[in-house]
């Protein structure tokens, strides 16, 4: 559970110290934002965009993405950089390495991935599975997420080998809820994240729990990718806000979020913050609307647990053949 100072500054966060203002020009640099279609991802492709930047934006909705473009290059008519749009479903494992290979056949950099599309699944309903056969939390927020940085860890190696240090990222969206719902001591109970129990009618966990466990995941995989590959990694809370994440919620838990919620673009604060403020370096520190904050503590997750399950998402994608 949160402590009483986490929920607190999650309900009164401090006021932004980094904002687009304080943002050079992005002139030459390649950014790839998932989920930018709307929400979080379409705020922060508008600030890139803003100051020059070339953009993808990966989204599975075509119409949905070149609406997003429209407005955004209406937002800042004078921009001289580029919005692409790149087809994504990251629910779709074997749609993943094509939309890699698209954007590989164009660039030959990148310099922050932004992993900021997710899921969060009703409280009610039946459980909902990728075409995988994985729970869709886990496989969108997780395993999908890691499919894509996995086939582009190489270009971002290679991008780091001749950019300034630490300017090479890869920034994961995880959350709140992974403090509310997260295993004591462990983060994810590796016994149940298959979800069987639907199958041998014992209760499975709600929606948003799932959600909250998928995003401990997330957290792992960002501190994981880090340790292995020297790349800036970043995961971080971008705070209680008011987007498209609870739309399939009962409507009292959707006005709820309204009531304590924060416009979007705080949240893309935090995620430009994450990506581009220069006091965030490999030590692994998280984004708090442009503010430097303590990360989701390491402590949580004891080796063995880091260990199966970063072997579970990887092993989920070889039996598939798909990288």
């Amino acid at each position: 559970m949160p402590t009483l100072s986490s929920s607190w500054t999650n309900t009164f966060p401090p006021k932004p110290a980094f904002t687009e203002n304080d943002v050079p020009d992005l002139d030459h640099k390649v950014y790839l934002v998932t989920g930018a279609n709307a929400g979080l991802g379409k705020e922060l492709a508008q600030m890139l965009y803003a100051k020059h930047a070339k953009v993808y934006i990966a989204a599975r909705s075509s119409e949905k993405a070149a609406a997003a473009i429209s407005a955004i290059q209406a937002a800042a008519p004078s921009s001289r950089g580029a919005l692409v749009f790149l087809p994504l479903d990251l629910a779709d494992l074997s749609t993943i390495k094509a939309a890699t290979q698209r954007f590989l056949a164009a660039e030959t950099q990148l310099h922050v991935l932004w992993n900021n599309a997710g899921v969060m699944t009703p409280d009610s309903g039946p459980l909902t599975r990728t075409p995988q056969g994985l729970e869709l939390n886990l496989g969108v927020n997780c395993v999908g997420a890691m499919l894509l940085t996995k086939l582009l860890t190489p270009i971002l190696a290679a991008t780091a080998a001749v950019s300034p240090p630490d300017t090479v990222r890869v920034v994961w969206l995880a959350s709140f809820g992974t403090e509310m719902f997260a295993a004591k001591d462990i983060g994810v109970d590796l016994d149940v994240i298959a979800y069987t129990q639907e199958k041998k009618g014992e209760k499975v966990p709600p929606g948003t729990a799932r959600y909250g466990i998928s995003k401990a995941g997330v957290w792992a995989l960002a501190v994981e990718l880090g340790r292995r590959y020297g790349i800036v990694s970043v995961p971080l809370n971008p705070g209680n806000l008011r987007t498209e994440l609870f739309r399939d919620q009962a409507g009292a838990f959707r006005l709820m979020t309204r009531a304590i919620g924060y416009p979007v673009r705080y949240g893309a604060l935090s995620q430009l913050y994450a990506g581009l403020a220069p006091d965030v370096t490999a030590e692994g520190l998280e984004g708090n609307w442009g503010m430097l904050s303590l990360s989701f503590p390491l402590s949580l997750f004891l080796s063995f647990f880091l260990s199966f399950f970063l072997s579970f998402c990887p092993l989920r994608v070889k039996r598939l053949r798909l990288t």
